[in-house]
């Protein structure tokens, strides 16, 4: 839902409405911020496994690493939260991300290495606005938003990380 709504508002353009959803619990957030790393995991395997460079790989690899750790962080603090993740009824950013999947899959090369960076800058700054713009306002257990907060900078090393080697690689 945080995704969706800042992904949506993104692909529509500046000025676009913001659909109207429910707001936000914590069981919520942390069933998003679970999709949000699986997607991540996902499409650095594909960087990992395709990218043509040794710094393309590099980076999926990295991504998988990192996001497989924030996402057992994020499920045994819910569990010692007794949290459990309740996935929002409408979830578009499903359907974004097996588009990006399916695209990505489709090319190869320097073409894929592009397609791939250009994805996770986007990915990774969409999550960065979600986070500072709906995410922390919303959320009620102190100890999660002190997670969340925690982990932001890796979101920002990664965007960083994705915008670096986009420029190395003149891709």
């Amino acid at each position: 839902m945080f995704l969706v709504t800042l992904a949506a508002l993104s692909l529509a353009g500046p000025g676009a409405a913001p659909p109207r959803q429910a707001p936000l619990d914590d069981a919520t957030i942390v069933a998003i911020f679970a999709q949000a790393n699986t997607y991540d995991i996902e499409t650095g395997t594909l960087g990992s496994q395709k990218g043509s460079t040794k710094e393309v790989k590099s980076v999926g690899a990295s991504l998988v690493r990192d996001h497989k750790s924030v996402l057992q962080q994020a499920t045994d603090l819910a569990k010692k939260l007794g949290v459990t993740p309740t996935p929002p009824k409408e979830n578009p950013f499903a359907a974004m991300h097996a588009k990006a999947m399916a695209e990505l899959k489709a090319k190869s090369g320097k073409a894929f290495d592009a397609a791939f960076l250009d994805n996770e800058i986007a990915y990774h700054q969409a999550v960065l606005d979600a986070v500072s713009k709906t995410i922390l306002p919303a959320i009620q257990n102190a100890e999660l938003k002190a997670f969340v907060e925690k982990i932001g900078p890796a979101f920002q090393a990664h965007l960083d990380m994705c915008k670096a080697t986009k420029t190395q690689l003149k891709v």
